[in-house]
C-alpha cells in the first residue's frame, strides 16, 4: 500500500526572537539574537546568566485567567503557538470530524517552574497548601490535553519527551500516524519553559551552558572555535500536519510535505554524543531511506548545533561522513545562534525555520561564527541569511541519552 502524502498547512511560534510567524520570520532571516541577561529571576549567583527569554507575550490575551492559573508556563506557550497554527491552517472545528484530529505536542521536562513553587509551599506551609493542580500541571503530556480539550480533537493524542530530540520526534510520529492513518490531522511540535532557578542550576552544574555573561548576544556560536557551551531557551514551535488529498478538498494553503522520519540512539553516553557521529548519521541514513530520496538531493540542513564544544564537532563529521565531498558544499545553519536551545521545542521551532527557509528560497544565518575551527570546516552559512533554492531541508535533533529524531521536508509547490 502506498504511503499517504503528508503535508504542512499552518504554523505557530513563540520564541526569544520573535513571537508570532512574521515576527519570528523577520528575525529568523535578519540574524536576530534574542539572547540577554536573565530577567525572571536574580541570576547573579550562577555560572551561567544569560538566556532566551520569550519577551513581548502577554498570555492573558490568549487565554483565561483561570486557565493561566492552572496551567504551567510550558503549556501555555504550547497553547499559544497551536492557537497561531490552527487559524493559520484555516481549520474549522465546527465543521471538522474530531475523531481524525489528534495532538502529538511534547516536552523535555515539563512544569519546572510548578515542581519548583510548590515545593517552596511544602516546605513553607505544609502539604497541605500544595496546589491540587501540581501534577495535572508538571506532567509533559498535558499541552497535549489542553489543545484537545479547548478545541474538542478527540483523535490520538499522547506526548512524547526525549530531551532535546522531543520536537522531531513528535513531528516525525505525528507523521507516521497519518501515514498509517489513524488520524488525517495532527497538531504537534514541543513546548518549553526551563528558564528557572533549579533548571539554570542543573545545567551550570553540568558545565553545559555558556558563561559569557558580558557579552549575551554573542554567546550562542555553533561551530565557532570559541564557543563554550549552549544557551537556555523557552519556546514552542507547533505545525499542522495533514493528510495532503484531504487538505487539497478543502482548499488549504499547502506550507511544505513532510517526507521523511529518521531516529537512532547512540547507546553510548547519558549526555554525550558518540564520538564518532555514527547515532545521528544513522538517523540521517533512515531519513533518506524512509522518504527515497539521495543524499545529492538535500539542499539544507538545519544542524542541531548547540554551540557546545562536543556537539558542534561531532555533528560535523557524521555530516562528512554521510554527504561524502559534497557535505562541503550544503549549506548548514545553526537557529540556535539566535534562539538559544529551546530544549523539547528546539524541533518543533527548528522545523517551522525549515519551513521558512523553502518557502522563502532563503537559508538563516549561524550568527557570531567569527572564528573557523579545524573540526567544523562546512558551509555555516557564517552571519548573513542566503538566498539560494531550497527544494529538500534536512532537520537534526539530538538529545540527552543519546536520542537522535532527523526530519526530512520538501518544497511541495516545486513538485
Amino acid at each position: 500500500m502506498d504511503k499517504k502524502c503528508v503535508v504542512v498547512t499552518g504554523m505557530g511560534v513563540i520564541s526569544p526572537i520573535g513571537t508570532g510567524l512574521k515576527n519570528f520570520q523577520e528575525a529568523l532571516f535578519a540574524g536576530k539574537s534574542g539572547i540577554r541577561r536573565i530577567t525572571r529571576f536574580d541570576p547573579s549567583s550562577f555560572r551561567s546568566q544569560i538566556a532566551g527569554e520569550v519577551d513581548g507575550l502577554r498570555v492573558e490575551n490568549f487565554l483565561s485567567p483561570k486557565d493561566i492559573k492552572r496551567m504551567d508556563r510550558f503549556t501555555q506557550l504550547g497553547m499559544v503557538a497551536a492557537q497561531e497554527a490552527i487559524i493559520e491552517a484555516g481549520i474549522d472545528t465546527d465543521r471538522e470530524d474530531p475523531k481524525r484530529i489528534g495532538v502529538l505536542v511534547g516536552s523535555g521536562v515539563g512544569g519546572l517552574e510548578t515542581i519548583e513553587r510548590e515545593k517552596i509551599t511544602l516546605l513553607e506551609k505544609g502539604p497541605q497548601r500544595v496546589s491540587p493542580f501540581l501534577v495535572p500541571m508538571l506532567i509533559t503530556d498535558i499541552a497535549s490535553a489542553y489543545i484537545a480539550i479547548k478545541y474538542g480533537f478527540m483523535g490520538p493524542n499522547f506526548s512524547i519527551s526525549t530531551a532535546c530530540a522531543t520536537g522531531n520526534h513528535a513531528i516525525g510520529e505525528a507523521f507516521k500516524i497519518i501515514q498509517r492513518g489513524e488520524a488525517d490531522v495532527m497538531v504537534t511540535g514541543g513546548t518549553e519553559a526551563a528558564i528557572t532557578p533549579l533548571g539554570l542550576a542543573g545545567f551550570c552544574s553540568m558545565r553545559a551552558l555558556s558563561t559569557r555573561n558580558n557579552e549575551p548576544q554573542k554567546a550562542s556560536r555553533p561551530f565557532d572555535r570559541e564557543r563554550d557551551g549552549f544557551v537556555i531557551g523557552e519556546g514552542a514551535g507547533i505545525i499542522i500536519l495533514e493528510e495532503l488529498k484531504r487538505a487539497k478538498k478543502r482548499g488549504a494553503r499547502i506550507l511544505a510535505e513532510i517526507i521523511g522520519f529518521g531516529m537512532s540512539c547512540d547507546a553510548y553516553h547519558i549526555t554525550q554524543p558518540v564520538e564518532d557521529g555514527k547515532g545521528i548519521r544513522f538517523a540521517m541514513e533512515r531519513v533518506l531511506e524512509d522518504a527515497k530520496l539521495s543524499p545529492d538531493e538535500v539542499n539544507y540542513i538545519n544542524a542541531h548545533g548547540t554551540s557546545t564544544p562536543l556537539n558542534d564537532k561531532i555533528e560535523t563529521r557524521a555530516i562528512k561522513e554521510l554527504f561524502g565531498k559534497r557535505a562541503y558544499d550544503i549549506p548548514v545553519s545553526s537557529t540556535k545562534s539566535m534562539t538559544g536551545h529551546l530544549l523539547g521545542a528546539t524541533g518543533g521551532v527548528e522545523t517551522i525555520a525549515c519551513i521558512l527557509a523553502i518557502q522563502n528560497q532563503v537559508v538563516p544565518p549561524t550568527i557570531n561564527y567569527e572564528f573557523p575551527d579545524p573540526e567544523c570546516d562546512l558551509d555555516y552559512v557564517p552571519n548573513e541569511s542566503r538566498q539560494m533554492r531550497v527544494n529538500v531541508a534536512l532537520s537534526n535533533a539530538m538529545g540527552f541519552g543519546g536520542h537522535n529524531a532527523t526530519l526530512l521536508l520538501r518544497n511541495f509547490n516545486k513538485l
